[in-house]
């Protein structure tokens, strides 16, 4: 079954100038390459896209370009990264994103404060309150400091935005105890490429993904061919692809996708500090790495 946001969506990266201003038209184009090579939608402000760099104001406008961007491909959904660890920031954000017109949400749990799962529940309830679009949460403890609870995934699944959670536990047991007290409708994302295959056998509908930037046509196609009943194909192309997956994640995320995405010719500019840019030794790797995909062009 396919997700609200089809199989592959791609935790976009966001370009910078090498003033390290926001590169709006940069984003534009970053988009629209991404839903043309294998993204059913894009992601735009999440971790990937260094969220916590952007202003307010920064965040309104790459919502604004992608939108655009969207529109003008003629297909592929938009959903915007709108939660910090400030609830109230978060539902301003939120109800601007909305207003621009992205079509989902997609909410982390709040990182470095810790809230217990009782202030959890009301970080996202204010989230999905504050707008009409489908929500997805992010349960990425390893990040955060603060996982979901399985109860408090039952009564949040119960809000009739909150429609499914980007799961990065690492877990499939974990995704598996998800859907068991949330239920069928309750859409599961894988949150590492790597895990995309494993949690597809567990119920994920598909995956938001960072090696999609690289190689987001062999990610579709990998999942269409699980969802066919190729199992055989779908674990090809799964180990295919783990050289990929691996390396973009030996440095902190998204410095290697950033550099991945100026070899190929995308926009992507440096990093905003405290991210630094990649090393010599492992940008050569990555190249080596990266010239074995199709990529985008």
């Amino acid at each position: 079954m396919e997700g609200t946001f089809g199989d592959v969506v791609t935790a976009m990266i966001t370009p910078f100038g090498e003033d390290l201003s926001l590169d709006v038209d940069g984003a534009a184009r970053l988009a629209r390459a991404l839903l043309e090579s294998g993204s059913d939608a894009v992601l735009a402000s999440g971790t990937t896209g260094e969220s916590p760099t952007l202003s307010f104001d920064e965040k309104a406008e790459l919502f604004r370009a992608v939108v655009d961007a969207a529109a003008g491909a003629g297909a592929g959904k938009v959903l915007a990264g709108t939660s910090s660890y400030d609830t109230a920031a978060s539902v301003r954000l939120t109800t601007a994103a909305t207003e621009i017109g992205v079509d989902g949400i997609l909410a982390v749990t709040p990182y470095y404060n810790r809230p217990p799962q009782r202030g959890l529940e009301i970080h996202f309830r204010a989230i999905a309150d504050a707008t009409d679009l489908p929500v997805i949460l992010y349960d990425i403890p390893g990040r955060t400091g603060c996982g979901i609870e399985l109860d408090t995934y039952e009564r949040l699944a119960a809000h009739p935005r909150i429609i499914g959670v980007k799961d990065a536990t690492g877990s499939s047991v974990h995704v598996g105890s998800v859907r068991a007290v949330c239920g069928d409708a309750f859409e599961v994302y894988s949150g590492d490429d790597a895990q995309t295959l494993p949690f597809l056998s567990v119920g994920a509908r598909g995956v938001i993904s960072v090696a999609s930037h690289v190689a987001g046509v062999q990610i579709s196609e990998m999942i269409r061919a699980y969802k066919a009943g190729d199992v055989e194909s779908a674990r090809k192309t799964h180990d295919d692809l783990l050289p990929l997956f691996r390396i973009l994640f030996e440095d902190s995320s998204p410095i290697p996708v950033k550099a991945a995405c100026e070899m190929l010719g995308l926009p992507a500019g440096p990093p905003r500090p405290p991210l630094a840019p990649i090393e010599p030794d492992l940008a050569t790797r990555l190249q080596a790495v990266v010239s074995r995909y199709r990529g985008v062009s």
